[in-house]
């Protein structure tokens, strides 16, 4: 990384190849801005200047112009911030323009938590056209799919890590076992493509069906193949409430067995009976962190996360995928020992349903369309009492009626280690949420509000009203810390021949709208936003722009 004063120079010299008398061009330059560079130093007043895809110049020079001048006077500018958690999967490619993300100044998405877009087999390829409305799938590897989402055009760029649920998807489907060595062999080889391919490392999601069914050796064996390529380990725990501890026990086994940067999903203790753990597993990170581990987090900016009825029950009856899952809720004998299990506060599986309790369960994603009319924006409780049956019950009979896991919020965290965990220096940002439009398609479901408000919130609450960070750290952590921790190059600090990935915002006014009740509401603050050079966002206006990339990880190879 460039120091302050090696950014001043390279800008410098590169204004003294023209006389002092000649007007230098840019394609955009940003007059009179407050810059935050990224870097988490002091703001400093100048100028920033734009040349096709690149930062040309940046600090304070005169007998400059720009074919676009933008007077940011009274603004912050700073790198474009990077989503280290998104599920705009599919939203990119329902709606290219990232909506709810780039108004929030997001230009860079980073997918693959546990489950990610390839590679696929045949079966894969069916199911993912189905939950796609039909749409005829393209590609087969994930670098596919992030190729053809910058040549369908989207606004943001895009990265991934390929899913370690994917993998063994496309070798064992939805069984509960072991791999066979030539299952794991061919694991491996896949991990292998994926990271020539641009992956930016393995991400898992351990607890849901069939990742569950995956063992520490299992993981630390795929993860191998990953660290040879310098990439990342990034992982949902196997626990964030009763076992939360051990989880992050496993996380620093794995990072030893495999040599690999190992990162930690949406950091939280889940459960009130669980939040007093969260000061024990700083401690233990920051331990392992003093050995030498490269160990870091993420997290998203609220106390309720968001998820499927799935997390209400026990993996080992979603063995098959969702077609056996619902016939065992069906099935009079084992319905009764399901109906149990979601109310014992289990040690051997993630309960969500038992943490949150149904009352704290609010019901926002069905694909029925009568259920969605009913019961959207409802909690189970509430539901249960309009039925007349118990919650439970009530759980069971939404996922068999609506053909899915049904979307849900789960209210499980407390504030004070949301602000707790703001303050760690390796902790960095995901909204763990898609990137919709507040129009069309998108409105016949609710969502958590952290897919229109993620980063405002870190902005606007916690940083200009509560105090908890200062700007310059927070900026840090939206940029240059987690280009750094994926090994990206060129991006995530505003120095001149870096990518032109950059957010003009007003620290004043950005704030967070959307709320659990009406979450389609965009944020307000963000003026300009611009991806590779691209005017993507001007004075607070989608211009239709799709510059985005596919950003590649450390192991890509030239196919």
């Amino acid at each position: 990384m460039l120091s302050r004063i090696s950014l001043y120079i390279a800008s410098l010299l590169l204004l003294l190849q023209c006389s002092n008398k000649e007007l230098i061009q840019y394609d955009i330059l940003i007059r009179n801005a407050t810059i935050y560079d990224g870097s988490g130093e002091d703001s400093f007043d100048g100028m920033l200047g734009i040349n096709a895809d690149t930062i040309a110049a940046v600090g304070s020079f005169k007998n400059a112009s720009g074919k676009l001048e933008i007077d940011a006077q009274g603004m912050a500018v700073s790198p474009g911030f990077i989503n280290m958690l998104s599920w705009a999967t599919r939203s990119l490619i329902q709606d290219g323009r990232g909506m709810s993300d780039i108004k929030q100044g997001v230009t860079l998405e980073v997918m693959g938590e546990g489950t990610s877009m390839g590679p696929l087999n045949d079966d894969m390829k069916a199911q993912m056209s189905s939950l796609l409305d039909g749409l005829e799938i393209p590609w087969t590897t994930l670098g596919e799919y992030l190729q053809y989402l910058e040549q369908k055009g989207v606004s943001p760029n895009v990265a991934s890590f390929v899913g370690a649920t994917t993998l063994r998807m496309h070798e064992m489907g939805y069984e509960n076992r072991s791999p066979t060595s030539t299952e794991l062999e061919n694991m491996k080889k896949l991990t292998r493509q994926a990271m020539e391919e641009g992956a930016m490392g393995i991400g898992s999601s351990l607890i849901y069906a069939p990742a569950f069914y995956a063992d520490t050796r299992e993981l630390i064996e795929i993860c191998k193949e990953a660290s040879k390529y310098d990439g990342m380990y990034i992982t949902h725990l196997r626990s964030e409430a009763n076992k939360f501890l051990e989880a992050i026990d496993e996380v620093i086994e794995i990072a030893i067995g495999a040599d690999i940067p190992a990162e930690i999903y949406h950091l939280k203790a889940g459960g009130k009976e669980n939040w007093h753990k969260m000061d024990l597993a700083i401690d233990k990170i920051n331990e392992a962190r003093k050995d030498g581990l490269t160990i870091t987090t993420d997290m998203y900016t609220y106390t309720a996360g968001s998820t499927g009825l799935d997390a209400a029950m026990p993996p080992a009856i979603q063995e098959g995928g969702y077609e056996a899952w619902v016939k065992r809720l069906k099935d009079p004998k084992q319905r009764p020992r399901i109906k149990e299990a979601m109310k014992t506060n289990a040690q051997d599986w993630e309960n969500l349903y038992y943490h949150a309790g149904p009352e704290n369960v609010l019901l926002v994603g069905f694909k029925n369309e009568e259920l969605r009319k009913q019961y959207t924006g409802k909690t189970v409780a509430e539901v249960a009492a309009i039925r007349g049956t118990d919650t439970e019950e009530t759980a069971m009979d939404l996922v068999i009626e609506d053909g899915s896991r049904v979307q849900v919020v789960y209210f499980l965290m407390s504030e004070d280690n949301i602000k707790k965990q703001l303050k760690l220096p390796y902790l960095s940002f995901g909204s763990d949420a898609g990137a919709p439009a507040a129009e069309g398609d998108f409105l016949k479901t609710m969502t958590h509000p952290r897919a229109y408000g993620n980063f405002a919130r870190l902005l606007g609450k916690y940083v200009r009203e509560e105090k908890v960070i200062p700007l310059k750290e927070a900026i840090r952590k939206l940029t240059s810390l987690p280009a750094s921790n994926l090994k990206i190059e060129k991006r995530g600090l505003l120095q001149p021949g870096y990518y032109a990935d950059i957010v003009i915002f007003n620290p004043d006014t950005i704030k967070d709208n959307a709320t659990y009740q009406k979450p389609h509401q965009y944020a307000d603050g963000v003026i300009h936003v611009f991806v590779n050079g691209g005017h993507v966002l001007r004075n607070g206006e989608h211009t239709g722009a799709t510059p985005g990339r596919f950003v590649k990880g450390p192991g890509w190879q030239q196919q």
